[in-house]
């Protein structure tokens, strides 16, 4: 009879409110938002061309044919060849997961450190505010590209310590965020009630307000990926990033600055696609945003 009675009472319920939820509704507010859509639409597309990269070229981006240098794009290479007779079609196509890889793994590296400093610098106050906070002005006293040049150059030039230098200089940004998110909430009612009936700070962090930061949090680290990723090209294009033959965007536009007027297609394609990668992932952050940020809903 009970299970009767439940089956009646849900029924009652209208079918567009049982639908209702907040990441339901964010999605259906995402995928009205036509910018955050083709920002991901331009994202899966360079995913799915790292990912099949290897069925889309049939050369080898080390492959190097000097009879073939700096030939203009054709039926054979699409978008044309370098100096050293490699097919830069094939080479655009591998550097999407190099790039990808960085801009990714970066960002996941800045937010878990950034979030645990923000929350031991928002939450416990006192000394842990005080020394937190002045470690994240030291690094930001610093230009962030200037500050990765200088960490690269102590642990030497290769395209791991670029991304353990674009990580680490991309800390304070993720952390000053978390550290304001966390000195609102901890003032909030239920924050109290919590500590009231004797709840721990631990669960208190992990149930409340560890997931109340989120949001901030998501599109931050959208944005993110973008500055990621020219932060590597920047160090790519200088010498510090990626090393030969490895086909990274920024360190094939350094090989072929010096033929910019003579075959700009060395240069066009890698530029071409570190731009519309970086766009994708702006417009994906900026219609997160408007998505998640109640501030941005229409009243």
């Amino acid at each position: 009879m009970s299970q009767i009675s439940m089956n009646t009472h849900k029924a009652s319920i209208p079918a567009a409110e049982r639908a209702s939820g907040p990441w339901r509704d964010a999605w259906k507010a995402f995928r009205r938002n036509k910018t955050a859509v083709v920002g991901l639409s331009i994202i899966i597309i360079f995913i799915l061309i790292a990912i099949l990269a290897p069925l889309l070229s049939t050369y080898d981006y080390k492959e190097q044919v000097l009879t073939d240098r700096l030939q203009a794009p054709s039926a054979e290479h699409w978008f044309g060849t370098d100096d050293l007779g490699r097919d830069i079609f094939t080479r655009t196509l591998y550097g999407a997961r190099i790039s990808l890889w960085v801009g990714f793994l970066s960002v996941i590296g800045s937010i878990i450190l950034g979030t645990a400093l923000g929350i031991l610098a928002g939450f416990y106050g006192k000394w842990w505010d005080m020394l937190i906070s002045r470690l994240f002005d030291i690094l930001l006293a610093f230009p962030s590209i200037l500050l990765a040049i200088a960490i690269v150059a102590i642990l030497g030039p290769s395209l791991e310590n670029a991304l353990y230098a674009i990580a680490i200089v991309n800390v304070p940004t993720y952390g000053r965020l978390v550290r304001s998110k966390v000195l609102s909430l901890k003032t909030e009612e239920y924050i109290t009630a919590a500590r009231a009936i004797g709840v721990k700070n631990s669960r208190i962090l992990i149930r409340h307000i560890l997931p109340n930061s989120l949001t901030p949090i998501i599109v931050q680290g959208t944005l993110g990926i973008g500055t990621a990723i020219i932060e590597a090209a920047a160090l790519g294009f200088l010498g510090m990033g990626a090393q030969p033959p490895e086909p990274e965007w920024g360190k094939m536009l350094s090989d072929s600055r010096q033929f910019i007027q003579t075959a700009p297609w060395t240069v066009f394609f890698p530029g071409l696609s570190i731009m519309l990668t970086v766009l994708g992932f702006n417009l994906l952050g900026d219609g997160l945003r408007d998505v998640l940020d109640p501030r941005m809903k229409p009243k």
